[in-house]
C-alpha cells in the first residue's frame, strides 16, 4: 500500500487526529480516513473497507463512553436506526459513480457545517422530533446515503438533531456515535455480501484510529463544552464537504 516509513508514518498521524476530532464529537471519522488515505495514495479498493472498519471501531467506543454517562437518546434512535441499517447495507452492496450524487452532499454539509458554527442553541425552543414512523423513513435515506458514500451516517444525523431542536449537542454526539456504529456494521455486510474483502492494511491503520477515538470520546463525553462541541462539528462537516466536493469524477 505505502513504500516507505515516511509515508506510514504521515498516513497514522492523520488518522490519529482525525480519529480525535471526529470521536469528540460522536462521528467514527470515515470523512477523514478516506481524506487522508487519498492524498497517500491508497488505492480505492481498500479505501472505503479501510474507513469502515475504523469507523466501526471508533464508534463503539464513543457509543460506549457516551452511553455509560446516558447521554444517548435509545428512544429516539430506535425508528432511525431501524430504517437505516438495512438501507446502509443496500447502499454498501451498490457500487455507484458518485458525480452529481457527491457535488449536492458536499454543499449540503458545508451549509450545515455554516449554521452549526452561527447556531445558538439557548435561541431554539427544543421541539419534539417528528413520529416514530416518520424517523423510519428518515433514518432510511440517511442510511443509504451513508452506505453509497461510505462517510457516515452521522454526517447527516447531527446537524439535522441540533438544527431542528430535536437534541442538545452532548446528547447529539451520543446519538451520532450509536448511529454510525449501527449504521457502519450494516455498510460493511453490504460490502462483504457483494464479494469484497476487507484489505490486511486494515489491521495496522485500526490501531492508530482506536488510539484517538478514546482520547476523543473522553474529551466530548466529560471535558469539551457544548459550544466547541458544536464548533468542532462544523469543522468535522466543512471536511467531509470539501473531501465530497474534491472527489467529484
Amino acid at each position: 500500500m505505502l513504500g516507505d516509513l515516511e509515508s506510514v508514518a504521515g498516513l497514522a498521524a492523520l488518522i490519529f487526529i482525525a480519529a480525535i476530532l471526529y470521536s469528540s464529537v460522536g462521528h467514527g471519522g470515515a470523512s477523514g480516513y478516506l481524506a487522508a488515505m487519498a492524498l497517500f495514495g491508497v488505492p480505492a479498493p481498500v479505501t472505503k473497507p479501510a474507513a469502515l472498519v475504523m469507523n466501526i471501531a471508533v464508534a463503539a467506543i464513543g457509543t460506549i463512553r457516551f452511553g455509560a454517562r446516558g447521554l444517548v437518546p435509545w428512544r429516539l434512535l430506535a425508528p432511525l436506526c431501524m430504517g437505516s441499517i438495512p438501507a446502509a447495507a443496500l447502499g454498501g452492496y451498490i457500487s455507484l459513480p458518485m458525480g452529481i450524487h457527491r457535488t449536492l452532499l458536499g454543499v449540503v454539509l458545508l451549509f450545515a457545517a455554516a449554521r452549526l458554527w452561527m447556531h445558538d442553541e439557548r435561541l431554539v425552543a427544543p421541539r419534539q422530533p417528528p413520529a416514530a414512523f416518520a424517523r423510519f423513513f428518515i433514518g432510511a435515506a440517511l442510511g443509504l446515503v451513508s452506505g453509497l458514500t461510505g462517510v457516515g451516517g452521522g454526517i447527516f444525523l447531527s446537524p439535522l438533531l441540533i438544527l431542528t431542536g430535536w437534541e442538545e449537542t452532548r446528547r447529539t454526539a451520543g446519538a451520532s456515535a450509536a448511529f454510525i456504529l449501527a449504521n457502519s456494521v450494516a455498510g460493511l455486510a453490504g460490502h462483504l455480501a457483494a464479494g469484497r474483502g476487507i484489505p490486511s492494511e486494515v489491521f495496522g491503520l485500526a490501531p492508530v484510529a482506536v488510539a484517538g477515538g478514546l482520547i476523543g470520546a473522553w474529551l466530548g463525553s466529560t471535558r469539551l463544552p457544548a459550544l466547541m462541541l458544536r464548533r468542532l462539528l462544523a469543522a468535522v462537516l466543512v471536511v467531509a464537504g470539501l473531501k465530497l466536493l474534491l472527489t467529484v469524477g
